[in-house]
């Protein structure tokens, strides 16, 4: 299986001042080739991967572009995939519109085997006219990457990725299941009666971050001051974003380790954050980033996930008589059956009745995948 490998790596001012270089080159050629693209489509015409890289191999010839040639071509062209790649995501309308790339942003060059060399003994890795690069290793590569990625966040951190192909350690084979319900106030209940706090990353930092843009703001754009500005508010994300994600990790890892079976609903997240009562806390949440880590990691190592579908009432229903309360606000938290008059916790009953339709499904054969469910309302009496 094919993984991604990911190390902080420093570089010293030579390499920085050449890769620099690097990541305007594939830059300028995304732009570029996005533009092309762009008119052509316009014109009623199409360009596609093949006559983009025609169109680069002339551009590079021009007297007013040699300065491309001055980086190894290997990035460049793969700027070019990249382009292709976004435009595919575009028609199968899983993104939105390919946009230009820029300079303040987060800037990435990706090099192939031709254009680097990995020493597995020393751990050395060289890349063509940078030289070898310092990198901090927290674990050996077990076998020779496919391709190298150079990262520089906007907070001026530098990384290096590595596609490895790897095969991870099985956990302990267990006969548990579990169904897990998302939520805003906690991110995740589940039906062993377990409540996952939301660590709310963004609302800590908020103060702190609202006082940053405001002095950013005040700065005349592209002076030292504002550039030292942007980078603390860039470093102020970075501290949000990895936080969130080290805690989404850890929790999913937890869950994939002890359950063979986990039950989840399909989520519709991007209708979700359209209400703007909710978006900020729902991103907060990374609600959608724990499902798909879920997804990843039980196929990773063997373990079996079911998606129920969005429009199942599983907060709604009665998980012990089936009754279906069609009054329930999002902002009752607690309710009463009407009709076994029993009284549920709202994330603690919808997660007993994902776990219940899971292992129906899981039952009937459904296997891994998204799946509708039917459930007949009871009469109230």
């Amino acid at each position: 299986m094919k993984q991604r490998w990911t190390f902080r790596c420093y570089p010293n001012n030579y390499q920085q001042k050449e890769l620099n270089k690097v990541f305007g080159c594939c830059r300028y050629v995304y732009n570029w080739a996005l533009s092309e693209r762009t008119k052509a489509f316009k014109d009623g015409k199409r360009m596609n991967y093949n006559q983009s890289s025609a169109a680069l191999t002339k551009l590079k010839k021009d007297s007013e572009h040699i300065w491309l040639n001055e980086v190894s071509c290997v990035p460049v062209q793969q700027s070019l995939r990249h382009l292709q790649t976004a435009f595919v995501n575009f028609f199968e309308k899983r993104t939105g519109y390919p946009s230009f790339k820029k300079k303040s942003h987060r800037q990435g060059a990706e090099f192939t085997r031709s254009a680097f060399k990995y020493d597995s003994g020393n751990c050395n890795l060289v890349i063509s006219k940078i030289g070898r690069i310092k990198i901090k290793w927290s674990r050996v590569l077990p076998s020779y990457p496919t391709t190298v990625t150079i990262i520089k966040n906007p907070s001026g951190r530098w990384f290096v990725s590595f596609v490895i192909e790897a095969t991870d350690k099985k956990f302990p084979k267990t006969k548990l299941a579990v169904g897990i319900d998302f939520g805003i106030s906690r991110l995740a209940t589940l039906s062993t009666g377990e409540h996952i706090a939301n660590p709310k990353h963004l609302a800590k930092k908020d103060k702190r971050l609202r006082w940053a843009q405001r002095q950013l703001a005040r700065k005349q754009k592209g002076s030292k001051r504002y550039n030292h500005w942007r980078k603390y508010v860039a470093k102020l994300h970075e501290k949000v974003s990895d936080s969130r994600k080290d805690a989404i990790e850890k929790f999913t890892t937890d869950v994939v380790k002890r359950f063979a079976l986990i039950c989840i609903e399909d989520l519709h997240i991007r209708g979700m954050v359209k209400n703007h009562n909710l978006a900020r806390s729902l991103s907060d949440a990374a609600i959608g980033f724990a499902s798909r880590k879920l997804a990843e990691k039980s196929e990773r190592y063997g373990k079996n996930i079911v998606k129920i579908d969005r429009f199942f009432p599983s907060s709604k229903m009665c998980n012990l008589c089936g009754c279906i309360n069609e009054k329930l606000l999002l902002s009752d938290r607690v309710w009463t059956c009407g009709h076994c008059h029993a009284v549920h916790d709202r994330d603690d009953n919808a997660s007993k009745n994902i776990l219940a339709v899971g292992q129906t499904v899981t039952a009937r054969g459904a296997g891994v995948r998204a799946v509708r469910t039917f459930v007949r309302k009871a009469s109230l009496q």
